[in-house]
């Protein structure tokens, strides 16, 4: 390649001899002209030397943009080259002798590092300005450890943020002091204790008091002697406070938590009357509405198949000044004023509550709680026959489980204890009186009439009050009266015929049919009253209409009504017997859920119909016993009024031949009774002692102006 290189002027050149010779221009003609013969020739060797160094610049710049020419066309072979040396690298790593997991035996320490932003990491390098331990083989010589802060009273300089009891004799002392208190474990070779040091203000009155044995060891007194006096620095304030709050009954609302010792009983109106709860602990709390103290506190609960322990939460509102104790929301059981009374009602009613674990059919009449969408509490008025039933509340209501906690170390041993005391050897579970205080005053359980899961209140249940002639005066041939009590009974002594297939047909379907007001759903009744079981009675509306939640509904009350031991009343069920046709698809499944159900249904059951007649062919074959109830008789109607008559709240006059001329009317035994109910009330409200024939006359005369009243009552009046 041909480089071109520019040349410098000879004139540049001359300018610089010029400049040079005007300086010296007083020497002589020969050194002059010596001299610019020698200085020509420098120049002429500084000219070159410049075109020498411009010609290697040119160069260097010209071989620096033919290396990036080539380096760019290279730059895919360099890359590559960096690859095979990366690769070669982990031929290398690879070769090395890999070490496994967790094999080293050694310790590695890494530790905390700086926080950036309130972030932080763990790092490799041990931290800068570490203190010795404070406490150390020479702290753990001496009785008692304080752990000392800045205060924050204007009256200390410091105050303890905790203390540590390492004496063993201190340690021995206050197991007995500190006995039974939750989250004291005195066994421990160092006890730590926060302020503001909550179980000496509780305990104080005992700590003081074992300071006052005269037999305590010389080594004892010492040291409680010293923590006696770090206690009565710290905290001496706030037992004078607690003991002035418990002299006059009343307290303010920042010292609140001293009045709450943890173990005791303290007792509150909570969702029902007044009950008693173990008090756990307390925390100063804060929502929208402010400040409050929140006490949680045990109770003794049921929770199906066993006894357990329920907390409740039970918040205080923060208050002005001071406030009586005993006006709290909760308060502990001594400041009660009557404690002998309050002791009485807590145990009569654990006593029922122990009674009715399981499931019981009782009554009751009161109010009672169910809960809205939200699950909020809502009270109704309940009365009629119930079921206590906790563990089918779990499983079969819509509304939220209560989940127990198991009894700790603490009540079993005082189990144990009771049973021992009282001599009672068996396995049962045996409440002492102290539970029994703790028990809950609401138990879960079914409403029967209004077919509702309902939480009731105790005190308002009552034994039921059978009616033991209910059964005898039902208007029956003896034969069919005899017939339905023998399989009724057998059925519920658990004489069973199996059928083939185990579990299949076990049960006892009976089908009541006739037109209405006979007596088929009063024979039901009936014979529940004489076998002393529940009765649950269930229309078509009560399954639903959808084949899935007829299915659900109906497997629910099977179960339920087994468990019971009760009798099931399936009242107006034409839509589950009906023959099946080729066009009602959707009431066809339900036929057909139906029939599969009671195929291994294993109770009592009765059905009732008002068109036999229209019944599907499958159930003839599934129904045990079907009884057909014809229009009443005079004869039966006689013995009807007089049955409604003897149980009448108010005596009546009538006489036989009034009783008899009533008979002839074509009346069924529910209109025979409306019309006595509604002279009752007419008699009533005339101011009358007795139920007159005239009062029922007037009756007639209103009910022959209704619409399908009977042909015989319209000429007889």
């Amino acid at each position: 390649m041909v480089r071109c290189w520019p040349r410098r002027s000879k004139k540049s050149a001359a300018e610089k001899s010029a400049k040079s010779g005007s300086a010296t221009s007083l020497t002589s003609g020969s050194t002059a002209a010596d001299k610019s013969k020698t200085e020509q020739a420098e120049v002429k060797k500084e000219e070159k030397k410049e075109e020498k160094t411009e010609e290697k610049k040119e160069e260097e710049t010209e071989e620096k943009k033919e290396d990036k020419k080539e380096e760019d066309k290279t730059g895919e072979k360099t890359e590559e080259k960096k690859d095979e040396e990366k690769s070669d690298e982990d031929k290398e790593e690879e070769e090395k002798p890999k070490v496994q997991v967790g094999s080293i035996s050694q310790r590695k320490d890494i530790y905390k590092g700086p926080v950036e932003d309130g972030e932080w990491t763990w790092v490799d390098k041990y931290p800068d300005g570490v203190e010795e331990a404070a406490e150390n083989e020479e702290t753990a010589t001496y009785a008692v450890v304080v752990r000392n802060m800045k205060s924050q009273d204007s009256r200390k300089k410091l105050e303890a943020h905790s203390i540590v009891v390492q004496s063993p004799w201190l340690r021995d002392a206050l197991s007995e002091i500190m006995a039974d208190y939750p989250g004291v474990a005195c066994e421990l070779s160092r006890l730590e204790f926060e302020a503001p040091f909550k179980p000496f203000v509780h305990r104080w009155a005992e700590f003081t008091k074992y300071m006052e044995k005269p037999d305590l060891e010389e080594k004892t007194k010492e040291h409680m002697k010293i923590l006696y006096d770090i206690l009565n620095y710290e905290i001496g304030d706030n037992i004078k406070t607690f003991q002035d709050y418990v002299k006059n009954g009343v307290v303010c609302f920042k010292d609140l938590w001293m009045i709450f010792q943890p173990g005791t009983i303290v007792l509150s109106a909570y969702l029902g009357p007044m009950s008693g709860f173990e008090m756990v602990e307390t925390e100063y709390m804060a929502n929208n509405c402010g400040k409050f103290l929140q006490v949680r506190c045990d109770c003794v609960d049921y929770g199906g198949k066993e006894f357990g322990r329920y907390q409740e939460a039970i918040n205080i509102p923060e208050f002005l000044g001071t406030k009586k104790i005993t006006g709290l929301k909760v308060y502990p059981f001594h400041f009660h004023e009557k404690k002998e009374e309050i002791t009485a009602q807590l145990l009569k009613r654990g006593t029922i509550f122990e009674k009715l674990a399981g499931h019981h059919y009782r009554e009751y009449s009161g109010r009672a709680i169910t809960w809205n969408r939200e699950g909020n509490e809502v009270d109704i008025q309940i009365t009629g026959r119930i079921v206590v039933d906790i563990e089918s509340f779990n499983r079969f209501s819509p509304w939220r489980v209560r989940y127990l906690n198991d009894f700790n170390a603490t009540d079993i041993e005082r189990f144990n204890k009771h049973k021992v005391e009282n001599g009672i050897e068996s396995e049962e579970f045996v409440m002492p009186d102290y539970y029994k205080m703790l028990c809950r005053s609401r138990t879960r359980g079914y409403s029967l009439k209004y077919k509702k899961w309902v939480d009731f209140f105790l005190e308002q249940i009552t034994d039921v009050r059978w009616n033991t002639t209910a059964f005898d005066r039902l208007v029956l041939p003896a034969d069919q009266k005899e017939l339905i009590l023998s399989f009724t009974e057998a059925q519920l002594a658990g004489d069973s015929f199996d059928d083939i297939i185990a579990g299949k047909g076990k049960g006892i379907i009976c089908l009541l049919s006739g037109p209405p007001g006979v007596g088929k759903t009063l024979t039901a009744e009936a014979v529940a009253e004489n076998l002393r079981v529940p009765l649950h009675m269930l229309s078509s509306g009560d399954l639903g209409s959808d084949p899935w939640e007829v299915e659900r509904e109906l497997n629910s009350i099977l179960e339920l009504v087994s468990r019971w031991n009760a009798v099931l009343l399936l009242d107006e069920c034409d839509v589950f017997l009906e023959a099946r046709s080729n066009h009602e698809i959707e009431r066809n499944k339900i036929v057909t859920i139906f029939l599969r159900t009671l195929e291994y249904y294993e109770g009592i059951m009765f059905l009732t119909t008002n068109r036999c007649g229209e019944i599907d062919a499958a159930f003839q074959s599934r129904i045990h016993v079907s009884i057909e109830y014809p229009d009443l008789t005079v004869s039966a109607r006689k013995i009807i009024w007089k049955n409604f008559l003897r149980n009448s709240t108010i005596k009546s006059n009538l006489t036989d031949k009034d009783i008899s001329e009533l008979s002839e009317l074509k009346l069924n035994g529910r209109q025979i009774k409306n019309v006595l109910k509604t002279a009752s009330l007419l008699a009533r409200r005339r101011k009358s002692d007795t139920l007159e024939r005239q009062f029922i006359e007037t009756v007639l005369i209103i009910e022959k102006k209704r619409p399908g009243a009977p042909q015989q009552m319209m000429h007889y009046m």
